[in-house]
């Protein structure tokens, strides 16, 4: 692939390697800082642990609501502001001035992170795997000008890298783990309105900001995504990284049982995440890994650990709030899985 891209119809170009992304436009003021902060793809991970269902059939764009917020996470930036119909790239905006900024935790040059582009001896390939590094975006390839990659979806009112280390595409990793809600007999619970069968995932809560979330995290250079979801999973909802080694022992073989059954690629992309500018973006794989039985959960007690306040199983309903996507990639498990989402209103209700 070109290092340095330019399509006038970009775009369009992307949405044919899009997926609905319709989120809520609330204020996210929570930084999600996972150990690291950054970590990079190797090139024999980049095929999904399962291409089950994959979604980027669907004909759909993009939209930006939390990468638009201010201030900028972690600090009291605030982004230039941009108007909804002016986020395309493709609308000329001659007086578009956004904010230049890069985090001093990037900018000390930890090993997670880039140096600035003109840095003597960087000379980074965008668009494909530059070393260690990932470069490549799960959506296709996305335009270099000046030397800076611009994010494909659009205008986010800041440039510079913000908390993320890399210019360019930051890859994470994020483990929907879920079982059926079931009562004391151990039947499976469905809600009074809908009928369908109450879902339920592991979330945790943010230590940083009191958010639910997926317990995922960025993937390790050389590390395969599907070792990245297990390894998250245990270090955050099992607090694996505090276990002796005969409870890691065991926990390991209960996590190969679970990460070996059957799961299916619930979305690959581009993330609306409040850390996102014009020239550094998240994207992630998120898989769902389903304990039918419930049974395989059950020698698994969950326990908060690493970045993670608390962790629990949680009801899924269209009523949860949660980090970044993490809501709309929930959305997508219960549609596969046929479970409960929302209330169905009839004709008569109106909003």
């Amino acid at each position: 692939l070109p290092a340095a891209v330019a399509v006038p119809g970009f775009a369009r170009a992307v949405a044919v390697f899009s997926f609905t992304v319709a989120l809520s436009a609330q204020p996210a003021r929570c930084v999600l800082q996972r150990r690291p902060p950054l970590r990079s793809f190797s090139a024999n991970c980049w095929s999904p642990p399962h291409p089950v269902n994959m979604l980027n059939s669907y004909s759909v764009k993009f939209h930006h609501s939390k990468a638009l917020t201010s201030p900028y996470p972690g600090s009291h930036v605030e982004r230039s502001p941009v108007p909804e119909d002016q986020v395309d790239w493709q609308i000329e905006w001659k007086d578009y001035n956004p904010v230049e900024y890069t985090a001093g935790s990037v900018l000390a040059g930890p090993s997670w992170a880039d140096p600035q582009i003109n840095d003597k001896g960087f000379s980074p390939k965008f668009n494909e795997r530059d070393g260690e590094v990932e470069r490549r975006s799960l959506n296709g390839l996305y335009v270099v000008e000046n030397g800076r990659p611009r994010n494909p979806v659009g205008r986010t009112g800041l440039t510079g890298r913000g908390l993320l280390g890399r210019w360019g595409p930051n890859h994470a990793a994020d483990p929907v783990v879920t079982r059926w809600k079931r009562d004391r007999s151990g039947n499976k619970i469905a809600h009074p309105v809908t009928g369908k069968n109450i879902l339920q995932f592991v979330a945790i809560k943010r230590r940083d900001c009191g958010e639910w979330a997926i317990p995922g995290g960025m993937v390790d250079p050389g590390e395969k995504i599907s070792a990245t979801l297990r390894r998250e999973f245990g270090e955050e909802a099992l607090n694996s990284l505090q276990k002796s080694p005969e409870e890691k022992a065991e926990l390991e073989k209960q996590l190969h049982k679970l990460f070996s059954q059957e799961h299916f690629v619930v979305y690959r992309g581009y993330v609306d995440d409040p850390r996102n500018t014009d020239n550094a973006w998240m994207e992630t794989e998120a898989v769902n890994y389903h304990d039918e039985t419930g049974e395989t959960m059950d020698n698994l007690p969950l326990e908060a650990g690493d970045d993670a306040g608390v962790v629990k199983w949680i009801d899924i309903s269209e009523k949860l709030k949660l980090y970044a996507s993490h809501s709309y990639f929930i959305k997508l498990v219960t549609e596969k899985r046929g479970a409960h989402w929302g209330e169905e209103h009839g004709p008569e209700c109106h909003e």
